[in-house]
């Protein structure tokens, strides 16, 4: 009795895999975990002024945060940037450090991984209102207190349907390549 208790709880045993195994090589529910704290590095409040506008990151780890891509359901340690956008008079233009976000919403920055060999980690960025500005963000760490940042985002049709007139369609992250934050 005890033999099939213990055969039937180690079936369900959760695989744990390096944070950047290929995708086609996750197994459902396995964790991608960051076995060598690659992610560590980036975790703190970045700040940058870049064309008139005060850009503060807040980046946080997060153990286990389940994700499902290309119908395969899996947990895996990632970043997740949150951040504040003022412009020069310190008004803020865009605030997503209260905001509780999740797979179904935007505004979302989350890591898919890194890439040891070029020292950088990169993030999916889902876009500000309607999706607007998806793409890809990548950090680079230069020292212990400044990383650099690239934002690539990809095109978007604009659906009135979807939407409306009056919504916010501005990307206020930085559109810009090798932009420097420093850690405070």
């Amino acid at each position: 009795m005890i033999l099939g208790i213990f055969a039937v709880a180690s079936c369900k045993a959760q695989q744990i895999q390096p944070l950047n195994t290929y995708l086609k090589n996750i197994t459902t529910n396995s964790y991608l975990k960051d076995l060598n704290n690659e992610l560590d590095i980036y975790v703190g409040n970045f700040t940058t002024t870049y064309d008139n506008k005060i850009v503060n990151l807040f980046i946080t780890k997060e153990l286990k945060k389940a994700i499902s891509l290309q119908n395969k359901n899996y947990y895996q340690d990632v970043l997740v940037i949150k951040y504040i956008v003022k412009n020069s008079s310190g008004v803020e233009l865009q605030n997503t450090q209260n905001m509780v976000l999740n797979n179904e919403s935007y505004f979302n920055i989350v890591s898919m991984g890194t890439r040891p060999t070029l020292g950088d980690v990169i993030l999916r960025y889902d876009g500000t209102n309607c999706g607007i500005g998806w793409g890809k963000i990548i950090l680079k760490k230069l020292n212990t207190s400044q990383l650099s940042w690239e934002y690539k985002p990809n095109d978007s049709l604009i659906d009135s349907a979807t939407c409306p007139p009056s919504t916010d369609k501005t990307i206020y992250l930085p559109e810009t390549k090798d932009l420097i934050f420093t850690k405070q």
